[in-house]
């Protein structure tokens, strides 16, 4: 997509509420970079970190709590699961260095909100643009199974991103298990049953839109298509306005 189809850059100048709210962002990266509540998740990202895959011997792997990423003004949040364990377990940002995040960020390129559609390090220049991506569990749990007194235990650190992106008018859920971590969150009782494009109005005019997860799972075998995905998307950017 051309650059001129991106959504512009805020200002530098930000209000300070807005400055405020990216410091204190910040502040909860920087508690998921050290946190080391769960035992179990500890021990299995520091071994993937040391064992590595062959075709990554040579990066130091990022091995700690993954921290949200994206804009602090998003109008779009983007909900997924847990990071990989040679994706964003390795590179530290969320769906970086891996399939699911080849489809992600492709499709959020396509859509205006990524300033380049491959997302490959920390340090590759990537920029979202009124989004911001984040998971309910940031350790890479093995199988890619986290336990439920795991995603119980770090529950209050997308709580607290969800008190803080104030602007946020649409969510995607990506899964069911996102799906079911926040709609306690959003207060949602009785909550639809999870399917691909379900949608859910809140009650302060927010809309949660489901969507499978981008996983190989998904995507390889079709039930995900760039098109189903795109169309989801679109619904978002719609409702964000």
């Amino acid at each position: 997509m051309p650059a001129s189809n991106l959504r512009p850059l805020a200002p530098l100048d930000l209000p300070l509420t807005h400055r405020r709210r990216a410091d204190s962002l910040r502040a909860i990266a920087a508690e998921i970079e050290h946190c080391r509540r769960c035992q179990r998740l500890v021990a299995w990202r520091e071994s993937v970190g040391q064992e590595k895959k062959a075709a990554y011997r040579e990066w130091d792997y990022w091995a700690r709590g993954v921290p949200g990423f994206g804009d602090p003004k998003a109008t779009l949040l983007i909900v997924g699961l847990a990071p990989a364990a040679h994706g964003a377990n390795r590179t530290g940002r969320m769906f970086t260095g891996d399939r699911s995040g080849d489809f992600l960020y492709a499709a959020l390129h396509r859509a205006g909100y990524a300033s380049q559609p491959t997302s490959a390090s920390r340090d590759d220049g990537m920029v979202l643009r009124g989004a911001y991506i984040t998971a309910p569990v940031r350790c890479a749990p093995p199988a890619n199974k986290p336990l439920p007194d795991e995603r119980a235990r770090c529950r209050g650190y997308l709580e607290r991103e969800l008190t803080l992106l104030r602007d946020v008018r649409t969510i995607i859920a990506l899964g069911q298990i996102a799906y079911d971590e926040l709609c306690p969150l959003l207060s949602l009782s009785p909550r639809p049953h999870f399917g691909h494009g379900v949608e859910v109005p809140l009650p302060d005019g927010r809309l949660l839109i489901c969507s499978y997860h981008v996983s190989q799972q998904n995507t390889f075998t079709g039930k995900l298509t760039p098109a189903m995905f795109d169309a989801v998307l679109a619904r978002a950017s719609e409702h964000a306005g």
